[in-house]
């Protein structure tokens, strides 16, 4: 123990070497078995290509939060660390870097591709892992796992094969959405709608025979030359009377069926749907409910195809308007009017979606689903907030078969081959070495499996599935998952249908789903709007403490976090605070070294009641934890600690802390002060981490790190009773009294070095008596002169009443009532002119039309603000001039 503190904490330094002995000491590793309560939670792992965001933070801080309040608890707690290979993400990076070379994966061929992709992991890949640790992050990082290492990858493979021949993945045509740019599918998850300012046009279909036609209405004038039929709804009455059943497809001048299809919305349009069956999933679905053909007049490059006819070649939009420009020619657009609608964009490159016909791999996602569905339901795992229960329920009962292939190179490759002699297809855990009729002349399947396929198998493929280990008895389930709301669908509810398909049970016990890091005007983060704040320069300028303890006092349930610069700002003082109260405690424990060998039971209420306050903000905090009210344990600790220890504890005690009379017990107050910060600095430890470690290894009596410390008993026999309710009562009377008397000081304008004297009517007998005896500390904390107990009210007097008990500061000869009053007057009659001048302008039309929303409510606010002020003032003036009335 080592009790020099220096004046000031300077975090870096602190928080690089408290971090590596964390690690040198093995502190994060879990044990694979034990008789201690096993808690665990697997990371979301971030993409091997990311950089730490708000998104990151926030959810890596209330991770690391519970995996270190759980180790106190004495759990034997896993948290299980890793990266995702993000295939899009990574190849794309890669090719970016090729192309730079004057070259692209098809000239370096798939293994040379591969490898290269392997390079860059291995030099840029362990970025965002540092990154975490600077956050602080006590995974059990001997156990980091990457989707692609050997055994996730073994593990993918098995799955793959087991729903494979278990009939649940399948390979066949279906629309999906296929992006252009990244030439690969998408699952539904990974398409971006976008508002978009588009047009309708509306389109002629005349009929094969007799007079007339159907007129339909599209967005995409291009897919018609793919058209083969058009449907109309037959609960349609303007179609009642319809006899005709073929209509002519313009331009392409084939005939095309009318169908009468349930699916087609009356109120769109004029109720006839032109169906394009290769290029629209609804206009597939009812394509195979009549038995449709399926022509595909655009390509995977977004030009179309030889099915096109005239427009071969043509990219998709030059199309669209040559296609117009030509139905103009022959009279058949009809109508051309604006129409905003949502446009699918990959969620990578942000190129147009295409709905497109293709041989993909599938998994049947129904039959999976039903047990998802059943464990929320019946509470086998919990979600929280419970509102998002509604959003996964929707999604999982209009679940859509899992489109789990894509056309890139850096993935797991499915272990499909087909044999080019008879075409049978094998699916194997093996790579296979001869087909049934004996050709040796096999292809594996080019396309790799869909990302979040390997990220579904998260929570036990990394404890060592398909293998029954050690860890995953001891483990799985785990205990939680920490996640944003915008992978509850592409990621939760996915690991929740392998985990009880192959596990057998949940993979998590309770999913907590937290908010989004918006800007402290609760927009957005984007680099567009330039309001994005940077983790990492953040936690360079202000310190990773203050900024984890931000996010956590901001972390209410359900809300999003308003965030900015100056509110972590707010909590680097905070962790000053903290700093000089432990530095004051520590210069009074180094003068009195023996203090808590010789301390008694506590009798002083200022001792009596911080542990009282102590013991209650143990429970709470525990409470909070333990349901995840992040915000609540956060700001229950700052108040304890910034308001009740600092404000009022240290200050209470001073007088017992530098007596050399020997009247007071300095020893007990020493040993109390010693307890409460260093139970403080435990209950502290799982939001601010590096702080907490430092100042534990000054504290006397400490061993090791803060982080093998319990956490604090509910009871502690040394200091009686807990809580104390009579020495909180005791000390809410002084701390009452002291505050209303600091009021009239402030009311008064009285300076506040000013000693003053008081008079004091107590309620009854029992305040009486607390008063008399507690009055040395009232006058010490509200800087009384005097204070004396009297049933006659003085004249000339300010008076506030406590819980019954009034208080007179005399006033005499401490200020000059005619020169307050006129000082208010004048300081009223200041506002009022200047809120005379902002009411005119709230009240001029011409200015709330003109400008702009932010100005409007500066106004608003300073309307607000001035008005509280001039109300405040008026109030005081009213006191004063009833004391000066009951002077004279």
């Amino acid at each position: 123990m080592d009790s020099k503190l220096d004046k000031g904490y300077e975090p870096h330094d602190v928080e690089a070497h408290w971090y590596a002995f964390w690690e040198s000491e093995g502190l994060f590793a879990a044990k694979e078995s034990g008789d201690e309560n096993a808690y665990s939670i697997v990371i979301p792992p971030p993409n091997v290509t990311g950089v730490l965001h708000m998104g990151h933070a926030l959810n890596v801080t209330l991770q690391d939060i519970l995996c270190r309040y759980r180790r106190s608890k004495g759990d034997n707690v896993l948290w299980m660390p890793g990266t995702d290979h993000a295939g899009i993400a990574t190849q794309n990076v890669v090719e970016r870097q090729l192309a730079t070379e004057g070259t692209d994966r098809h000239k370096v061929g798939r293994e040379a591709f591969i490898e290269r992709v392997w390079e860059w992991r291995k030099q840029y890949g362990g970025a965002i892992i540092n990154q975490l640790k600077r956050l602080g992050a006590s995974c059990d990082w001997d156990r980091e796992r990457f989707t692609m290492d050997e055994g996730l990858s073994r593990a993918v493979r098995k799955v793959f094969v087991d729903l494979y021949d278990q009939g649940l993945i399948y390979r066949g045509d279906y629309i999906i959405n296929w992006c252009p740019r990244c030439h690969t599918a998408l699952a539904d998850l990974e398409v971006e709608h976008e508002p978009t300012d588009g047009k309708l046009y509306q389109i002629l279909y005349p009929f094969a025979q007799g007079e007339g036609g159907l007129v339909v209405a599209t967005t995409r004038p291009e897919t018609m030359l793919g058209d083969t039929a058009v449907a109309i709804n037959p609960k349609d009455k303007r179609y009642a009377e319809l006899e005709a059943d073929k209509v002519i497809l313009p331009i392409m001048n084939r005939e095309i069926p009318i169908v009468r299809d349930s699916y087609v919305d009356t109120k769109f349009g004029t109720g006839a749907l032109k169906v394009t069956p290769a290029h629209d999933v609804n206009d597939f679905e009812i394509g195979l409910r009549h038995d449709l053909p399926r022509i595909k007049v655009i390509g995977e490059d977004g030009c179309m195809t030889e099915e096109a006819g005239d427009y071969q070649g043509m990219d998709r939009f030059e199309c669209r308007k040559k296609v117009v420009e030509d139905l103009k020619k022959l009279g058949l657009l009809k109508k051309i009017e604006p129409h905003e609608h949502g446009v699918g964009q990959c969620y990578r490159c942000k190129t147009t979606v295409e709905p497109n016909l293709s041989k993909q791999w599938f998994v049947k996602a129904k039959p999976l689903a039903e047990k998802a569905i059943k464990a929320v339901e019946t509470k086998k795992t919990r979600i929280i907030p419970e509102v998002w229960e509604k959003t996964y329920f929707e999604w999982l009962y209009n679940i859509r078969d899992w489109c789990i292939s894509r056309q890139i190179w850096w993935g797991h490759r499915i272990p499909a081959w087909t044999c080019a002699d008879c075409g049978e297809v094998m699916v194997r855990l093996e790579d296979p070495e001869k087909c049934a009729c004996g050709s040796t002349n096999l292809e594996q399947e080019s396309d790799v499996l869909d990302t979040w396929f390997s990220s579904a198998l998260w929570p036990f493929s990394t404890m060592g599935w398909p293998e029954n280990t050690e860890l995953l008895k001891t483990y799985y389930p785990t205990s939680v998952l920490i996640t944003g709301f915008d992978i509850l669908f592409f990621w939760v509810a996915r690991m929740m249908m392998m985990g009880l398909h192959f596990m057998d049970d949940v993979p998590f016990k309770d999913v907590y789903i937290h908010a989004l890091v918006r800007d402290e005007e609760g927009k957005k983060m984007s680099k567009s709007k330039g309001n994005v704040i940077d983790p990492l320069e953040v936690i360079e300028s202000q310190g990773t403490d203050a900024f984890r303890f931000t996010l956590a006092s901001f972390a209410a349930m359900g809300r999003d976090i308003k965030l900015s610069v100056k509110r972590i700002e707010g909590y680097r003082h905070f962790i000053n605070k903290l700093w000089n109260a432990a530095r004051f405690t520590l210069g009074h424990i180094e003068k009195n070294p023996d203090a808590a060998a010789n301390a008694s039971k506590p009798t002083a209420i200022p001792d009596r009641w911080i542990l009282s306050r102590l013991h209650q903000v143990t429970q709470q905090v525990e409470e909070t934890l333990d349901s995840y009210q992040f915000n609540e344990a956060a700001n229950i600790l700052y108040k304890f600690v910034w308001h009740e220890f600092c404000d009022w504890y240290l200050e209470a005690v001073k007088p017992i802390l530098y007596d050399e009379t020997g009247k007071f017990d300095r020893n007990t107050t020493i040993a109390t002060l010693q307890r409460v910060l260093t139970n403080t600095l435990v209950l502290l430890h799982p939001f601010i981490p590096f702080v907490t470690e430092e100042l534990w290894h000054h504290m006397p009596g400490t061993q090791g790190s803060i982080m093998k410390a319990p956490f604090p008993a509910d009871t502690d026999e040394a200091i009686g009773l807990c809580p104390d309710k009579e020495a909180e009562g005791e000390m809410e009377l002084v701390m009452g009294m002291v505050t209303a008397i600091r009021n009239i000081r402030g009311e008064m304008n009285i300076p506040p070095n000013m000693a003053l004297a008081t008079v004091v009517q107590p309620s009854d007998e029992a305040n009486s008596i607390i008063i008399e005896r507690e009055k040395d500390l009232i006058a010490n904390l509200a800087r009384l002169s005097s204070m004396k107990i009297d049933l006659n009210r003085p004249k000339g007097a300010a008076t506030a009443v406590v819980d019954g008990n009034t208080v007179y500061v005399l006033l005499e000869g401490v200020i000059d009532l005619d020169k307050e009053e006129a000082r208010l007057e004048k300081e009223i009659a200041k506002l009022t002119n200047e809120l005379i001048k902002l009411d005119k302008k709230l009240n001029n039309e011409d200015f709330l039309a003109k400008a702009p929303d932010d100005v409007v409510e500066k106004v608003r606010g300073q309307q607000a603000e001035l008005t509280e002020k001039r109300d405040h003032l008026e109030s005081n003036l009213e006191k004063v001039r009833q004391i000066h009335g009951d002077k004279g």
